[in-house]
């Protein structure tokens, strides 16, 4: 049976063209479904805009003093505000920070390209900066009521090649995220092509009844060093919120569930090259309280990835683990998450829990127990088969005490290793009674 017969998408947002005048059509906002799995009540509903605001492209010919279009990009959303729709049909620069969380009631037409210039010493100095895990962002939508969509036409290219060869040179460069929602409550990001950003490909921050739809992410490295920490999408204190039918291929995450997100549905995924699906990194922060609670992971097929379901948290103490990255020692839960019906081709592991996420020293994560709890996850209706790289083991369950992981269960688990042997599981603290999988010692 092939992945297409046995992965059954969701719904498509569909979108129609309306006519402005003789010369030009705009395209119409898509018609915004969810499903099969349903946020369990409706978003805001979204009027009809009653003006359109078109943005002019500079071409390169230096009309603001250097080749960049944000500052009519940015007249054009404040004109447009309150009632109108943004046309961006055109090639277009972006080479300075643009701050778009003053919106409401606007939809963002994208039928052009949008492509941000790769002046690394600039965008270092001038990006909109994140306390969480050193984030940075070229420009970010917030407000309310605000629908950006391309119809499977519109483009945003982060440009990151020059990114990619800084990034090997020095490994705590800045690097911007490719579009960033902060604050937005009520909205959609639909039918776009996201291409090559310096680093995560989308963060969901601040922001609540969000519906994300028919995205399309690659990313590929021209030169010998790789894209690095490219996630398709981060979720950051962020509620309600649906990712849905979309294709990515990337170099980390495909979507992860960061500190305080809550009420969230991935479904209809095809993730090639990625980490998994993940809750985390949590417990980073030792002032911070972390909370990751009620997510369904629903029908995804995930290729060549290093973990197909994971959830990582960190020990409980401080530990260095890559240039710019470094913590441990926050508490907070992981509560009520549903893995169902995830396909797996050549991934390392099927699933992965991981306490001491960061620290390869075990017995540091011994003395040094994580202070997060994990509780109520299921992960069932799984299969395929894993990569050679543990063969034969196919999954890592693994917590820092039997108090720390409570009520965690495995059922339908038909995952196969390459060699055709008994596949293993490592369990390690865990309610096996709840298992329906052949759980094995990690020295096993």
């Amino acid at each position: 049976m092939t992945i297409l017969s046995t992965i059954i998408f969701g719904v498509t947002a569909l979108s129609f063209l309306e006519p402005i005048n003789a010369h030009k059509t705009v395209l119409g906002r898509p018609n915004l479904h969810w499903g099969p799995k349903t946020p369990g009540h409706q978003f805001p509903h979204s009027p009809k805009r009653h003006k359109t605001c078109y943005v002019p492209s500079c071409h390169g010919s230096g009309r603001h003093g250097k080749n960049d279009d944000a500052p009519e990009i940015l007249k054009a959303f404040k004109k447009c505000n309150k009632g109108g729709v943004v046309i961006l049909d055109e090639e277009y620069t972006i080479g300075s920070p643009l701050d778009l969380t003053f919106l409401e009631a606007v939809d963002v037409a994208i039928t052009g390209s949008i492509k941000f210039t790769n002046d690394i010493d600039y965008w270092v100095k001038n990006s909109f900066k994140y306390d969480f895990q050193n984030s940075s962002a070229f420009w970010r939508f917030g407000g309310k009521d605000v629908n950006i969509y391309g119809g499977g036409q519109g483009l945003i290219d982060g440009n990151g090649q020059a990114w990619y060869d800084a990034f090997a040179a020095e490994p705590t460069l800045l690097r911007p995220i490719l579009l960033v929602l902060d604050g937005l409550k009520h909205g959609s990001v639909t039918g776009l092509k996201m291409r090559n950003s310096p680093d995560w490909f989308n963060l969901i921050a601040n922001s609540s009844d969000i519906l994300v739809s028919n995205i399309d992410i690659a990313v590929k490295s021209e030169s010998k060093n790789p894209a690095k920490n490219g996630d398709g999408w981060d979720t950051f204190r962020s509620d309600s919120v649906v990712i849905q039918d979309s294709h990515v291929n990337n170099s980390d995450d495909c979507v992860s569930f960061k500190p305080n997100s809550t009420n969230i549905i991935v479904q209809g995924m095809q993730c090639n090259g990625s980490h998994g699906i993940s809750v985390g990194s949590l417990g980073q922060y030792p002032a911070e309280y972390d909370i990751v609670e009620n997510i369904y992971v629903y029908n995804i097929s995930m290729s060549n990835a290093s973990d197909g379901a994971r959830i990582k948290v960190w020990p409980g103490t401080d530990t260095p683990f890559e240039p710019g990255l470094s913590g441990g020692g926050g508490a907070g839960y992981v509560k009520n998450v549903t893995y169902d019906t995830l396909y797996n081709d050549n991934n390392d592991w099927a699933i992965e829990i991981n306490q001491c996420y960061g620290q390869s020293n075990q017995t540091i994560c011994d003395k040094y127990p994580s202070n997060m709890t994990i509780s109520d996850v299921v992960f069932k209706n799984m299969w395929g088969t894993t990569s050679t790289k543990y063969d034969p083991k196919v999954g890592t369950l693994t917590c820092s005490s039997t108090e720390k992981c409570i009520n965690i269960a495995a059922h339908n688990i038909s995952v196969t290793d390459p060699s055709g042997k008994t596949p293993q599981w490592i369990c390690t603290n865990m309610d096996e009674s709840l298992l329906d999988i052949n759980c094995v010692s990690a020295d096993s």
